[in-house]
């Protein structure tokens, strides 16, 4: 494991640590968030547009990362993490669900028959967390996590470990779902679940950036509660938002550090998607540099690739295959073929 993961000591429980946030925090009356949600706390978390993760000049234009389905079958966590890092990949993301239905009636937005893989997945926190433990440079993150399906406090909690753990390498993707019966049995209210997806970031951005929080919304509500650790990320790991456009961006221009668009269901060419980033953003005065672009199953084509990064979208994902170590890890080595060659 590396340094920054082992154990430190930290604060008496319910001290008052002062961090610097790359924003301003003031005491006084509780914040309103655009979704109509209070959040309290001596400090108040910063406020979308402001980036939390202004976007910096890279040596390379395009990050690379993996997108996985972990289960029982397929290669093991641990040996995809390694054979990540060493072929120069940047990041890997998970995917999720708890349970598929066996009375499901909604549509998979891929195709007719929903692949295996779909209801096998291992959990994403404990995958990665697998993962993490065996790299260093790797980031981790889910791809997309459902949290329509998860209460906010046990996920910030969650988020902040992993980002503890880990040396601060956690890409948190959220997303709110496409399975009715999946996210029903769960409690939610399919027809409210965008405005529950956007109470539960902001409740665990709270949790995340104040000692002392509390969040007030009309599907989200807590009172005054410390939370720690703190995640490493300041004033947390970036959170990137999935789905298409135009409300899957919408989303993440209002309360996210990055989109990401599925290839397939979304054009993948530069200029369509930076003109798409430009106008979202132009719409509510955000500065398009401080939303990445992470396109999902992203095809490992040259060109394509090329055309994105002059276009300055930020990474790509490549789609790797519920199968075992072999037949993985000869995929990798297709991908870090087109890689170099960029």
């Amino acid at each position: 494991m590396p340094a920054a993961c082992q154990p430190q000591t930290g604060p008496e429980p319910g001290s008052r640590r002062q961090r610097h946030l790359g924003t301003s925090f003031t005491s006084g009356s509780p914040a309103r968030h655009a979704s109509g949600g209070v959040v309290g706390g001596s400090r108040q978390p910063y406020k979308t547009p402001t980036p939390a993760h202004p976007i910096e000049k890279r040596p390379t234009p395009v990050h690379f990362g993996a997108c996985f389905f972990p289960t029982s079958y397929a290669i093991s966590p641990a040996e995809l993490g390694i054979a990540l890092e060493e072929r120069g990949f940047e990041s890997i993301w998970l995917a999720e669900h708890s349970h598929i239905p066996a009375s499901r009636t909604s549509a998979w937005p891929g195709g007719a028959d929903l692949p295996q893989m779909y209801y096998d997945t291992l959990d994403p926190f404990v995958t990665l967390g697998a993962v993490g433990a065996v790299t260093t440079t790797l980031k981790l993150g889910t791809g997309i996590a459902l949290v329509t399906q998860r209460d906010p406090i046990h996920t910030a909690k969650q988020v902040a470990s992993l980002d503890v753990l880990s040396g601060g390498r956690v890409l948190f993707g959220v997303g709110a779902g496409w399975n009715l019966e999946e996210m029903s049995d769960h409690g939610t209210d399919p027809e409210r679940r965008f405005g529950l997806m956007r109470e539960r970031v902001e409740a665990m951005k709270a949790l995340w950036a104040s000692e002392v929080a509390e969040y007030h919304g009309s599907q989200v509500d807590f009172g005054p509660t410390y939370q720690n650790p703190k995640p490493l990320q300041l004033p947390h790991p970036p959170i990137h938002v999935g789905g298409v456009a135009p409300g899957g961006l919408r989303r993440a221009v209002a309360y996210g550090d990055g989109w990401i668009p599925i290839g397939g269901r979304t054009a993948v060419n530069g200029r369509e998607l930076s003109d798409l980033r430009a106008e979202a953003c132009g719409e509510v005065g955000r500065d398009p540099a401080s939303l990445e672009i992470s396109i999902y199953h992203a095809p490992p084509d040259i060109s394509t690739i090329a055309d994105l990064a002059e276009h300055g979208i930020e990474r790509v994902a490549f789609g790797v295959p519920s199968e075992g170590r072999d037949a993985v890890l000869k995929v990798l080595d297709g991908y870090a073929e087109v890689m170099a060659a960029l």
